[in-house]
């Protein structure tokens, strides 16, 4: 019995020593950390809060702000005098008690407008605000994303908008809170030309314009990359990366798409709503 026991003992005492030295042998596994730590979502209102404020208004750009959006969006026409106003539609039909094309309507015409009653009757006398007026009024408070609106309709308007920023040296924005797009890719090229510093977006609804071959060509010119939200894929997402770009999805007007954007990983979501993004969202 004795010998039995003993034989027992010198197994247990060979078999733990030989884990212990297999434990100190083995290299420690580093505890796998998540991808992309960091990650957060950019919260761009479109066109201002215009979810909660009549679009492309000082107040839709004012509540924006409170929301504590990271940018606001703004498109940019022209009217018949040549200056800058900020409208989305190349009519005033839809958003002002007027009637008639933009580009028709002088500066002072389009101002007599009520651009707030069709929202909601809170905000009437709300006008169709000029962009040096957002500019003055929000710059270094809030980013701003800049759409050129139909620039083929208004020859001049990159040249126009160009000497706006630099006007207000804002041509050489901190932390890129400023940044133009357009559907346009010709125009973007040549606000490029004019002003190398500001980053540059290109906004598409248009598949095609996804292939490798477009992105490689968009990424000697542009910073961004900004497709409809239906188009946005994991995949999609890390292309426009590896092509040295970032990439805003729009328009988010359902709390049931922002999930699948955050899941893909895009860096910013254009939103009526600002409060449907979840601040400092990490995934």
């Amino acid at each position: 019995m004795l010998v039995k026991n003993l034989g027992k003992f010198l197994l247990s005492t060979a078999l733990i020593t030989g884990l212990f030295t297999s434990l100190i042998s083995t290299p420690v596994q580093a505890k796998s950390k998540p991808s992309d730590p960091k990650y957060r979502v950019k919260t761009i209102a479109h066109r201002g809060a215009s979810g909660y404020a009549p679009e492309n208004t000082m107040a839709a750009f004012q509540k924006a702000k409170e929301m504590k959006a990271d940018y606001f969006e703004l498109d940019v026409q022209m009217s018949k005098d040549g200056e800058l106003v900020i409208i989305h539609d190349n009519t005033v039909d839809r958003t002002t008690n007027g009637k008639g094309k933009v580009k028709e309507l002088t500066l002072a015409e389009l101002r007599q407008l009520d651009a707030g009653s069709k929202f909601s009757p809170q905000f009437a006398g709300e006008k169709i605000p000029t962009l040096a007026e957002a500019l003055d009024q929000f710059r270094g408070k809030i980013g701003i994303l800049i759409e050129l609106k139909s620039p083929e309709l208004y020859p001049g308007i990159e040249e126009k908008v160009a000497k706006e920023l630099k006007k207000r040296k804002m041509h050489r924005p901190k932390n890129e809170k400023i940044i133009v797009q357009s559907f346009n890719f010709e125009s973007m090229k040549k606000f490029h030309h004019l002003l190398p510093e500001i980053p540059i977006g290109l906004l598409t609804s248009n598949k095609n314009d996804l292939s490798n071959t477009k992105l490689k060509e968009f990424s000697t010119y542009a910073d961004y990359v900004n497709p409809s939200y239906s188009l946005v894929t994991k995949e999609l997402v890390n292309q426009i990366h590896k092509n040295g770009m970032k990439i805003h999805s729009w328009t988010v007007r359902d709390r049931n798409q922002v999930q699948p954007l955050l899941n893909a990983k895009v860096d910013g979501i254009i939103t009526d709503y600002p409060d449907y993004v979840p601040r400092n969202k990490k995934k």
